[in-house]
């Protein structure tokens, strides 16, 4: 049986910061028979306004299909509090466990200019959905 392809790409843009995310479910690491189903997400930080901006944190709210959510805060983006000048571009992967085989993933992160201007760029929200789950989204 042949799936429909699902969307691959999420974006959005918020004050000259276009955030481009993509998942994928990592059926080799996870274990359905006990509730645990990795994801990870390559994400695209794209500065198309015309001053540099540094990302200084991240907020995500995971979510699942259980009902579970979880927030995550924290400083920069793995290890990293990255410079994005105009025409730049920062990219990372990341990952995430959930209880169930779909969920969703969304948030913000932080940023600050330099003339001192802080503003916080969309995640947009993006399906988590395991091999051969009906997606949700």
């Amino acid at each position: 049986m042949i799936l429909p392809e699902r969307k691959r790409f999420y974006y959005r843009s918020t004050e000259g910061i276009r955030v481009t995310v993509r998942p994928r479910y990592l059926a080799e690491h996870s274990r359905p028979e006990r509730g645990h189903y990795v994801f990870q997400y390559h994400v695209r930080l794209e500065n198309v306004a015309d001053q540099a901006a540094q990302l200084r944190a991240r907020r995500w709210m995971v979510h699942d299909s259980i009902g579970e959510a979880t927030e995550i805060e924290g400083e920069g983006v793995v290890g990293e509090q990255p410079v994005l000048r105009p025409g730049g571009i920062h990219e990372y992967r990341s990952f995430c466990v959930l209880k169930s085989p779909q969920g969703f993933m969304e948030g913000q992160y932080r940023f600050v200019r330099a003339d001192g201007t802080r503003f916080e760029a969309e995640i947009p929200r993006f399906p988590l959905v395991a091999d051969g789950a009906p997606d949700l989204a």
